[in-house]
């Protein structure tokens, strides 16, 4: 077992993660995000992806994860260095907070973590867990994302032009629409899902505990599709837990499909939230909060998954009801059992301007004040990964002054702050100060 009993996080990063270097992740090794749209691919969701050498694939399909760049951060993990891509998880260590080694980590047996250590860091590993992304296909253009991940993120660039004098968009975020990211159309063949389905079909689906599906919208995916029907085919093969990230965004007989298709497989299904209400529909473009809680409903009740997640992207604007948001969790929690949903706050970085840092002090310390008064009324109903997640971003709140290194002052990132969401307005027919009148004072100053 990768924990010991009653082993708290801190105890193992302290046993497991600390004898071997003070910067070792078993995520650089056996986990990865891999953009088959794109070809690019990181270790986990927090490093910038980076591209993966087309011409390698064709004769090793491992290389869509052992890429020299991740070979090379292996090595400075197993000698203590801090591969600056990892900036994520080294600002929160440095104000005192638990970062996402731990749950990275402790995901994989000790003695597979042992090997990782002492491995040559140029061979290729067998992944153990993976998310992947076949394409962009998304009806759902949310604020904190952008045309590289949604194909409707596209069609308001296409049809609305760019969002203007961003200064802090040093990515480009919303600049253009991405065409790099989606390099291939629906009827041309992509050698980098081919070389994933290649991999998997050899011997991937032996090693692989879980494969996760992200997008977009994987539901709208064919591929997600031809990778179930992989499963149907070829029953009992493959013991690879399965994971969808959907954003639950559709009528409800999608979902029974998918369920109906998976009945013989694990099925953990990761959806994103992470307000309430009008709160959501503004943060969320393209999402119906009662559509949202009533698919959500409907899985807890269908009592046919393995697990239910949601997944929370801290951003500026959700803090407005964050607490609600986890309270309506709790609540489901209550009805369902604890480990029936759980959830993981995830704080965003970028874009830069969309940051909780960006927040008056006032506004940061109420969000705080809340969070605190719901670990101290809920003790029997968080895990002790949920309580940690809220804890760290109070640290956060509280201690940590830019979202990133090279970030631009916090008035540039206010005004920016302003300038987007007014040009998001006027593209989606919305009011911020109508759905955010605690912001609204505040707003109108910037």
């Amino acid at each position: 077992m990768p924990k010991i009993h009653n082993e708290t996080d801190l105890e193992y990063k302290r046993r497991v993660i600390d004898t071997k270097s003070t910067s070792f992740c078993g995520a650089k090794w056996y986990n990865a995000t891999i953009w088959l749209g794109s070809g690019q691919t990181t270790s986990c969701h927090h490093p910038l992806p980076h591209a993966i050498d087309v011409k390698q694939i064709e004769f090793n399909p491992k290389a869509i994860h052992n890429t020299p760049e991740k070979k090379e951060q292996r090595r400075q993990m197993q000698v203590g260095e801090r591969p600056p891509g990892c900036e994520y998880c080294w600002k929160l260590e440095d104000a005192g907070a638990s970062s996402d080694r731990v749950q990275k980590t402790v995901l994989y047996n000790d003695e597979d973590l042992d090997y990782a250590f002492r491995s040559d860091s140029q061979e290729d590993v067998n992944l153990q867990t993976l998310e992947i992304a076949f394409d962009r296909t998304c009806q759902f253009a949310c604020s904190y994302c952008n045309p590289a991940f949604s194909s409707t993120w596209v069609r308001d660039i296409k049809r609305h032009g760019p969002y203007n004098d961003l200064v802090s968009d040093g990515r480009g975020h919303f600049t253009h629409p991405h065409d790099s990211s989606q390099l291939y159309t629906i009827t041309d063949t992509n050698p980098y899902v081919e070389a994933f389905f290649r991999w998997w079909e050899t011997d991937l689906h032996r090693t692989l505990k879980e494969l996760r599906i992200t997008g977009g919208e994987p539901l709208m995916s064919g591929y997600t599709w031809r990778l179930i029907d992989w499963y149907k085919a070829n029953r009992g093969q493959s013991t690879t837990r399965l994971a969808i990230n959907s954003n639950l965004g559709f009528e409800q007989d999608k979902l029974e499909r998918l369920l109906d298709a998976t009945k013989d497989i694990e099925l953990d299904i990761y959806t994103s939230n992470e307000s309430v209400g009008r709160h959501a529909e503004y943060i969320r473009d393209g999402l119906d909060w009662d559509e949202w809680i009533g698919n959500l409903l409907y899985l807890l009740d269908c009592g046919k998954l393995r697990g239910l997640h949601v997944m929370c992207t801290i951003n500026a604007l959700c803090l407005s009801s964050l607490d609600d948001f986890l309270w309506n969790i709790c609540d489901l929690k209550k009805k369902y059992g604890k480990d029936a949903i759980n959830f993981t706050l995830n704080i965003l970085r970028f874009p830069s301007f969309q940051s909780p840092l960006v927040l008056p002090t006032e506004i940061k310390q109420e969000a705080c004040r809340k969070l605190t008064h719901l670990v101290d009324n809920t003790p029997d109903l968080l895990h002790e990964f949920e309580i940690e997640h809220i804890n760290r971003l109070i640290t956060y709140l509280e201690d940590v002054d830019t979202p990133h290194s090279g970030a631009v002052g916090r008035e540039i990132l206010q005004r920016d702050f302003k300038l987007f969401y007014q040009q998001y307005d006027q593209r989606r027919n919305k009011d911020f100060n109508h759905t955010f009148p605690d912001l609204a004072e505040w707003y109108d100053t910037l």
